[in-house]
């Protein structure tokens, strides 16, 4: 079974506002697909169906065959949301945080607090657990606020900017956790963000999405063939570097023999790999060309 299914998912907001427009796409358990594009492309809109807040207008989408508009409630047991804002409760400790949340999820008095201390220490919030909230730092409240969506051992996990206001050594221990997540334990990790660097550190595939329209969906490799017909490789024979455009990697070992057959010394052949940020710019502007 597919764990998040979009079936031409659209939403307009009172005014005429279209926030998403005739989304389809689906995620696999184990993934971590990067529904990646700017502020106000629909992404927010897009997860808050996915969880029953918003009712679509048309399409529907189904989380592990749950209807988040008929079946909120089961949705929200086999998933963890994790917002760019950690909202809990300041007057609390940490500790206590997690505990009021695992009882909320129905975990037991004593499960709940193994489960707290648990993923306390995995997020390096051990030495903070008996501190009030109100006096943790915005980095501190994001892997707070990571620990409380993994409580309940959910089977999908929505993240809007899981990284914002952590410290880089913090971030990459996020990283490793939620790749450890999908690989280990079979969770679907949607993953929402604007930062094309980071979620091509971290995403198996990928959704771009601008002004409400899913431009292309894929792995990495499979956006490039979308986004360009050719790329460009490198070398460097003594002091001249020259760049030459292929069609594939396959063309590079024919193009640097007859560089060596022809009497040329080679010291370095390096592929020029078009990155995601490249793929983003290249359909964005294709799409805008299509519509003129």
């Amino acid at each position: 079974m597919e764990a998040v299914v979009l079936d031409n998912l659209s939403k307009t907001y009172p005014g005429g506002k279209r926030a998403v427009q005739s989304v389809s796409l689906s995620l696999a358990p184990g993934e971590v697909f990067g529904f990646l594009g700017p502020n106000g492309a629909g992404k927010t809109s897009t997860v808050k169906m996915l969880n029953g807040i918003l009712k679509p207008t048309e399409g529907g989408c189904r989380v592990f065959g749950y209807d988040p508009v008929k079946e909120p409630e089961k949705v929200h047991m086999i998933s963890g949301i994790v917002t760019e804002h950690a909202r809990m409760y300041d007057a609390m400790s940490g500790q206590d945080n997690l505990i009021f949340y695992a009882e909320v999820f129905g975990i037991s008095g004593e499960e709940g607090k193994r489960r707290a201390r648990e993923l306390l220490e995995q997020m390096e919030l051990t030495e903070a657990a008996e501190r009030k909230l109100s006096a943790y730092s915005t980095g501190m409240r994001q892997r707070l606020s990571l620990a409380r969506a993994l409580l309940h051992h959910p089977r999908v996990l929505f993240l809007d900017e899981p990284t914002s206001g952590l410290d880089p050594e913090s971030a990459q221990n996020v990283n490793r956790m939620i790749r450890s997540l999908a690989e280990k334990e079979g969770i679907a990790v949607f993953l929402c963000t604007h930062q094309l660097r980071y979620a091509q550190e971290i995403c198996t595939r990928y959704g771009l999405i601008e002004e409400g329209r899913l431009l292309a969906e894929g792995t990495l490799e499979e956006l490039r063939g979308k986004a360009f017909t050719e790329s460009s490789v490198r070398i460097r024979t003594g002091q001249e570097t020259m760049r030459l455009s292929i069609r594939s990697e396959k063309d590079i070992p024919g193009i640097v023999k007859q560089m060596v057959e022809s009497g040329k010394d080679v010291y370095a052949v390096e592929e020029e790999v078009p990155t995601l940020e490249e793929i983003y710019f290249a359909l964005t502007e294709g799409g805008k060309k299509q519509d003129e």
